[in-house]
């Protein structure tokens, strides 16, 4: 796996922060398939398609023209089993980062998997993603929220847009053919602060396999009352 991730990382253009980079992503993947016998954290169970379509995947957004990680706050909605969060931290060492996710086992998981690779300024968080948005700090409080999430994105950008601060930016990990979803979460990006900034297509190396990572900037405060209770949301999304 890990010469995998190493010949991937460097078809993309991702500059290792170490030499040693490619061994811990290797060591991630080797944990979660490990864990993944006991715990649903992943589909995907063959290493080299860990690789491909969870490290590469992930490392697409250090390759982003405009988007600089480093000594940024970012949090990670609705995290699972770490992605992108993790393989973003453990490339781009500089950046703050938060895991956000609904289910106690993960988080729980996730925090051994940064003490196990020696990870620092990784903050592990049980909660709902639409509950915690309305807490002090948290509020407008990050550089960067990112998502690979499958949630239509109307729902995705009411859960995430709000972590997000003015001139910050929403990095909705989606499939290439999100056109016509995209184009229905027109109003509620508006309405939540924001603007479609770009669409970035990538390919994963040696996959065969194209995604979209959809640029939306903060360009105002979200207002009051959002996000709405998850019911409510997922019932009448924006």
């Amino acid at each position: 796996m890990e010469e995998r991730i190493a010949a991937g990382l460097k078809a993309m253009g991702v500059p290792l922060p170490s030499p040693a980079a490619p061994a811990m992503l290797a060591r991630y993947g080797r944990l979660l398939l490990e864990k993944n016998q006991v715990m649903n954290l992943t589909a995907i169970t063959d290493p080299d398609k860990v690789a491909d379509l969870h490290f590469l995947d992930s490392a697409a957004l250090l390759t982003l023209d405009g988007v600089d990680f480093k000594g940024k706050r970012v949090i990670d909605v609705g995290t699972g089993a770490g992605f992108p969060g993790l393989p973003l931290k453990i490339l781009e060492p500089g950046l703050s980062l938060t895991l956000l996710d609904s289910l106690g086992k993960r988080v729980t998981w996730l925090g051994e998997v940064c003490a196990d690779l020696g990870l620092t300024d990784v903050n592990c968080v049980h909660a709902r993603a639409e509950e915690q948005a309305l807490e002090p700090g948290w509020r407008d409080g990050f550089d960067f929220a990112v998502s690979r999430a499958v949630a239509d994105l109307r729902v995705l950008t009411e859960l995430c847009l709000p972590y997000v601060k003015p001139g910050g930016a929403f990095l909705a990990m989606k499939a290439v053919d999100c056109t016509e979803e995209l184009s229905g979460a027109a109003n509620a990006i508006a309405r939540l602060g924001g603007k479609v900034e770009a669409l970035r297509d990538y390919e994963i190396p040696g996959a065969g396999v194209t995604h979209r990572v959809v640029v939306i900037r903060k360009t105002a405060p979200t207002p009051k009352g959002y996000p709405r209770r998850w019911a409510k949301l997922q019932k009448a999304p924006l």
